[in-house]
């Protein structure tokens, strides 16, 4: 168990807090390219680490990640024309490019210098794999983004998708690295009611350090003397990656202390997606919200859960949400029995 202490530090991720200024030297997901479908297209806002931004493509198909208040008067740049390779303030018409610069403030008067003296705060951006990822940290202390093999995996071999978490991220995060709940949170039954998953064979564990973080590895006695080995990896800070016949990892970006943004990316490496491959779409709408809640009860069907799976809701994205979502928007570990 954790102490209240140790709880609020590695959960809490606005401001100065320690994890979140930790979190802020890695190259995280901000949105999905999908977001900003082409060049001049509507701004989006983006909410991450307790900080309201607003993202867009300028003409010239380069993503900008901007403070959403406008430096002049503090009005939201999402409601601004994206027009001319620079974001228009609606208000006053001051003009900002990808890196914050303003390029006009068309309501001073002439001549006026004062537009290089101000800039809007910004953050540096680059895509891959369906995904615009964000620098949020100190920019001398800038890495060089990670060039993971899976990130030149071509399109048509890789899914991506969005959803938000109405909890803290390390309730979504450490339910990754637990494989014990296998048994029971996914668990199905045959069309007679039978298992289809052996209860008894509950995993052992094994860990491994590495230089990325843990490599988890669960072991499950299988038939014929054998051993089911299911490897997971949690890397460094907020991810998990899960290697089965499809390879996918699953991202939690923090929105605030108590909401978090759960990516999840899978890429076949010998042969294209299809549809059918990301089967979490179907359950998220197109606010990047899931449409079974807490507030609808995951749509739970008790019939369902007497007689086709454990939990009576529709599909793992679900299961984890309800499993993690009821623990409260922060939980408080101190109160756990591990």
């Amino acid at each position: 168990m954790l102490s209240r202490e140790q709880n609020d530090l590695i959960c809490r991720a606005m401001g100065d807090a320690p994890m979140g200024q930790l979190m802020r030297r890695y190259w995280m997901p901000a949105l999905l390219s999908e977001e900003l479908p082409e060049p001049d297209c509507p701004p989006v806002q983006v909410r991450m680490m307790g900080e309201e931004l607003v993202a867009f493509r300028d003409s010239s198909g380069r993503v900008g990640l901007l403070a959403e208040h406008c430096a002049h008067r503090g009005t939201s740049l999402f409601y601004g024309r994206n027009e001319d390779c620079g974001l228009r303030c609606a208000y006053h018409g001051w003009k900002y490019d990808v890196e914050g610069n303003v390029l006009d403030t068309p309501a001073e008067p002439e001549g006026s210098t004062f537009k290089g003296k101000v800039s809007q705060p910004w953050y540096p951006t680059c895509e891959a794999a369906g995904m615009v990822w964000a620098y949020l940290g100190p920019a001398a202390k800038k890495p060089a983004f990670p060039r993971y093999a899976f990130m030149d995996v071509p399109s048509s071999h890789s899914y991506v998708t969005k959803a938000l978490l109405e909890c803290n991220y390390l309730q979504g995060l450490e339910g990754e690295c637990d494989s014990a709940h296998l048994n029971f949170l996914h668990r199905s039954f045959d069309r007679q009611g039978r298992d289809l998953y052996d209860q008894s064979s509950m995993p052992k564990y094994e860990t491994e350090e590495t230089d990325f973080g843990l490599r988890l590895i669960a072991l499950r006695a299988a038939p014929e003397d054998k051993t089911y080995v299911r490897v997971s990896s949690f890397v460094m800070p907020i991810t998990c990656w899960i290697s089965a016949i499809t390879k996918e990892m699953h991202i939690y970006v923090p929105v605030d202390d108590q909401h978090a943004w759960r990516y999840d990316f899978g890429y076949y490496p010998n042969r294209p997606a299809t549809a059918a491959d990301s089967h979490r779409s179907p359950e998220i709408g197109p606010d990047y919200r899931r449409i079974r809640t807490q507030a609808n009860h995951y749509l739970i069907d008790r019939q369902r859960q007497k007689t086709r799976d454990f939990t009576g809701i529709e599909n793992f994205l679900n299961h984890g949400a309800m499993a993690t979502e009821t623990m409260g928007p922060l939980y408080d570990r101190s109160k756990e029995h591990l």
